[in-house]
């Protein structure tokens, strides 16, 4: 793990067989820049190899578990300053995350927008505290943003509008639609359940809780839907449209 110029962009910490991952731009409501996405796979991927049952991911604080990518880094508002492999060896942490054979739980506490929703939909589990927020933001800015992973999980007609309206849904809703499992854990203590629930977990045979996890993917997971929202992603990035929408999105969100 590497650090910028004030601290460590993502966090680990092992407690017995479980991994803990905390994702620590709180200053920036933990959004995703090519630090963390590098940091976050890179620890992923080697989890496996070091013994690690399984992974607890989190953000830094009580008020954002991840708001989405770092719109002014990628709009060239700002620059990274950690220190990174080449492009063409740099790890995306949403990719390794849903490709690790290790199961993953999602401790949600506060905003999971955008990307930050993407990272947490690629988790096995999705445990929230009762302050969360969730959006679905890309259709306002162009692009396709959870359409392939939503719908098993709360159904086509919810999964439609969240994208279609991408306005903001609570902890509520997003429970009582099966986004995440219950109860809701108050502000604070999310954390402490997922570890809880880590530890259950790490206890029982590890082949088994893979092979499980194998199994309800093939189950339950459409490749060829995840394989096709990138593609059509890449597409609309090539737009003026998505251009224009994203750099209106930016200057609201960055003021600049």
């Amino acid at each position: 793990m590497t650090t910028d110029t004030t601290a460590p962009v993502l966090l680990q910490e092992r407690i017995g067989d479980v991994l803990l991952l905390t994702l620590n731009r709180p200053e920036k409501h933990n959004a995703l820049n090519a630090a963390v996405h590098h940091w976050l796979g890179d620890a992923v991927a080697r989890a496996p190899e070091e013994g690690v049952k399984v992974i607890v991911l989190t953000g830094a604080g009580e008020k954002s578990f991840c708001s989405g990518g770092d719109m002014a880094e990628m709009t060239g508002l700002d620059q990274n300053q950690t220190p990174l492999p080449p492009k063409e060896e740099r790890k995306n942490g949403t990719i390794e995350i849903a490709n690790t054979p290790l199961p993953v739980i999602a401790a949600i506490n506060g905003y999971c927008y955008g990307g930050g929703l993407r990272l947490a939909l690629v988790c096995d589990i999705r445990l929230a505290s009762s302050n969360a927020t969730f959006r679905s933001p890309g259709a306002e800015y162009g692009l396709v943003v959870g359409a392939s992973m939503l719908p098993r999980l709360v159904g086509a007609s919810t999964a439609k509008e969240w994208i279609f309206t991408t306005r903001v849904f609570d902890a509520e809703e997003a429970r009582a639609a099966g986004l995440v499992s219950s109860p809701l854990h108050e502000p604070g203590k999310v954390v402490e359940a997922a570890l809880e629930m880590a530890q259950v977990i790490a206890g029982h045979s590890a082949a088994a809780v893979q092979n499980a996890k194998r199994v309800v993917d093939m189950a339950s997971l459409e490749m060829d839907a995840v394989r096709a929202e990138t593609e059509i992603n890449n597409e609309l990035r090539k737009t003026d449209e998505q251009a224009a929408r994203f750099r209106e999105g930016t200057r609201r969100v960055t003021g600049r």
